[in-house]
């Protein structure tokens, strides 16, 4: 199923406030763009450095630009695509901070 990137302009707002970002996330951004997913494992057979957080949960962090961003996204199934939720975007070193505090994920503000 095609992947549907909800509230890509989130990506946008992390671009314009840490410009050496661009390029990675143009490249995630293509390749989902292209995505064909059916199961979960799909994900990880498409980005090899992502994590499915949890057993049977809804989230994945995509590792991104060799691992110096990190975004956490809430997947969603259905009928005739996949639903992509950003809930945080980062780098990886708060991404650290995040899970050693702890912290739930929300979206951050810029």
């Amino acid at each position: 199923m095609r992947v549907h990137l909800v509230k890509k302009r989130t990506i946008e707002d992390f671009v314009n406030v840490y410009p050496g970002s661009s390029a990675p996330f143009i490249e995630w951004l293509y390749r989902i763009k292209r995505a064909n997913w059916e199961t979960p494992s799909d994900i990880l057979k498409a980005f090899n450095s992502a994590d499915l957080l949890g057993n049977g949960t809804d989230r994945v962090v995509f590792n991104i630009g060799g691992n110096n961003y990190r975004m956490i996204c809430r997947y969603l199934f259905g009928i005739s695509e996949v639903g992509l939720f950003i809930c945080w975007i980062g780098s990886h070193s708060a991404y650290s901070r995040l899970c050693n505090e702890n912290k739930q994920y929300y979206i951050r503000k810029y």
